[in-house]
């Protein structure tokens, strides 16, 4: 049974939500969105009902969108435009930076965002009608910049590949942000475009360690299947960068030379890094899901997060948020800057093409009258 009240009634932190109901998710609870005017809580009625709960399924809804690319004026971002085919992500990363953004649906960033999924089904379609128009200017867009492109339910959907397909007979230049190995599959259409120069792909790897990576990232592929899918894409000739995102101090940061020297093994060119985020309503999520996985650790890990941020969870500020600030962030930056050098990693991109772009349906040509 469920109660109502009003949210500013409910408690800072959420119950946790039954371990067999929400086994296979990344996280604990699923407190309602902060845009709700209502909160809704468990509680046992003394009729046994909460043991006859479903355990929490995937569900797929329509995204009815008008347009797909997505623009932002972050100094912090590599990239000004993206496409997301998906909304939600049944990865189920604890630390993601857009379970926030599952309250705009009325939905919770906790579980919800790991089941309540939103697919979009014409993506395709929208992206040939931005190109189709008449002052459109081809620029990199980046696939997957807020949820991964190749989340397991890409696997049936193929909107991803969709997208794919449709920049590849424009000839426009893309980048690609994942953790998934699915993205393997798409090699026949990347391959090409890489030769052409116009196309690269960033793969997530947080961890070495496959327990720390099931439990933070309990849907995401393994990281042996990440390294792979950077040999796999590296032999194919499409340049690959390694994200170590995020670097969570005092469970991940003592990795980041094993990360970067095997990523550098299996061909990566490239890498980068994000320090753990906990904005919102993360900093709730992550400590729940950090005092059950690594209680031993938990104070350590937010102790050494908030020396970063001046004593606080988060700072929002431009160029401190994915950096942090202080003696640890400039020992981690020092760290990553040191392993990059020692490993031959580049630290200039290369950009891609913009000229080889064709405009859909007649290669950009005017038809004649006659």
């Amino acid at each position: 049974m469920a109660a109502e009240r009003d949210i500013s009634d409910f408690p800072a932190m959420p119950d946790i939500v039954d371990s067999e109901r929400r086994r296979g998710r990344g996280a604990r609870s699923n407190k309602s969105g902060r845009f709700e005017a209502q909160a809704h809580e468990e509680f046992d009625d003394g009729w046994e009902t909460l043991g006859e709960l479903e355990a929490f399924k995937t569900e797929v809804f329509e995204d009815t969108s008008k347009t797909i690319i997505s623009h932002n004026d972050s100094p912090d971002v590599s990239f000004d435009s993206s496409i997301n085919p998906y909304k939600g992500c049944e990865h189920g990363c604890i630390y993601c930076y857009a379970r926030p953004t599952h309250c705009y649906l009325g939905h919770s960033a906790g579980l919800d965002f790991e089941t309540k999924l939103y697919a979009k089904p014409n993506a395709a379609a929208l992206l040939e009608r931005e190109f189709k128009k008449p002052g459109y200017k081809p620029d990199t867009i980046v696939i997957g910049g807020n949820t991964d492109p190749y989340q397991p339910i890409e696997r049936e959907h193929r909107i991803t590949r969709s997208v794919l397909e449709v920049m590849a007979r424009a000839n426009h230049p893309l980048g690609m942000i994942t953790k998934s190995a699915l993205v393997t599959r798409d090699i026949d259409i990347l391959g090409p475009m890489a030769a052409k120069n116009l196309a690269r792909v960033a793969i997530s790897i947080t961890t070495l360690d496959r327990h720390v990576a099931r439990a933070m990232e309990p849907r995401a592929a393994t990281p042996s299947k990440r390294l792979e899918a950077v040999r796999l894409l590296s032999e194919a000739g499409i340049p690959v960068t390694v994200m170590v995102a995020p670097i969570v101090p005092g469970l991940t940061d003592h990795e980041i030379e094993p990360i970067l020297e095997a990523a550098r093994e299996a061909g990566a060119r490239e890498a980068g890094y994000v320090l753990l985020r906990l904005p919102l309503e993360i900093k709730d999520l992550f400590r729940e899901w950090l005092r059950e996985e690594f209680p031993d650790r938990a104070d350590k890990v937010i102790s050494l997060l908030r020396s970063m941020h001046g004593g606080r969870d988060y700072t929002a500020d431009f160029g401190v948020r994915q950096r942090g600030r202080g003696p640890y962030a400039t020992q981690i930056a020092m760290r990553f800057r040191l392993a990059k050098k020692r490993l031959g990693l580049s630290e200039e991109r290369i950009p891609l093409r913009k000229d080889l772009f064709i405009k859909p349906g007649n290669g950009g040509q005017q038809l004649s009258l006659l």
